[in-house]
């Protein structure tokens, strides 16, 4: 006797079944692969703006243990492209603007080696714009890295030069000019203070400069 409707044997189901399985599981670690690089990516950012910060405290190291640094301020203001070529104060005697200068030549050296193309400008706070009035430092230090993004909304986000305002932008907090973040580059600013080892007083008509102990 012939059943009326013969059965068919189905096929490919489970072939199916495994395709969709393994797309959703390429999608699974894909997503964890995107989230892994994103965090690898801020992590690096992170490290990068620690070593900047370390590297504006050895230049602050350098003021304290310069004999005069207040009175010679405007030797250490520098340009991103700024590269002294004194002599060197390690193994012979310098005079306080040598020092500078050596100082100088030897933190910016620091900074090109320890950050991707590492650059670093120096100027006088733009609140303190009379000579000798000048008390602190501003270092801002610029390096490339692979981000994440490279959307100036993001840039923004992550400069540390730049100032949030009330209504969500952002605001130059070097004062502007040459000492602004190169396009392109991440920034870290800081302001230090300059310290005066020897005090300076006016005698026979010109400056001079007293050191406790000498």
């Amino acid at each position: 006797m012939k059943t009326p409707f013969p059965t068919q044997r189905q096929r490919g189901i489970t072939l199916i079944e495994s395709l969709v399985a393994i797309v959703i599981a390429a999608l699974g670690i894909l997503g964890i692969l995107g989230v892994q690089l994103r965090t690898l990516s801020d992590t690096q950012t992170t490290v990068r703006r620690a070593q900047a910060i370390r590297l504006i405290e050895d230049l602050s190291e350098r003021l304290k243990v310069h004999p005069n640094a207040l009175g010679n301020v405007g030797d250490y203001t520098s340009g991103y492209t700024d590269v002294p070529t004194t002599g060197d104060c390690a193994s012979a005697a310098c005079t306080r603007d040598q020092l500078a200068n050596y100082d100088l030549r030897v933190w910016k050296q620091a900074v090109a080696n320890t950050l991707p193309l590492g650059r670093a400008s120096i100027f006088t706070a733009a609140a303190e714009p009379a000579a000798g009035n000048q008390r602190q430092l501003g270092v801002i230090i610029a390096w490339r890295e692979n981000e994440r993004s490279t959307e100036d909304a993001y840039k923004d986000e992550i400069n540390a030069s730049k100032i949030k305002q009330s209504d969500g932008s952002f605001a130059d907090a070097t004062g502007g000019g040459t000492n602004t973040c190169p396009d392109g580059f991440t920034c870290h600013l800081q302001y230090i203070p300059v310290s005066a080892r020897c005090a300076p007083y006016l005698g026979g008509g010109f400056t001079q400069y007293f050191c406790p102990g000498a």
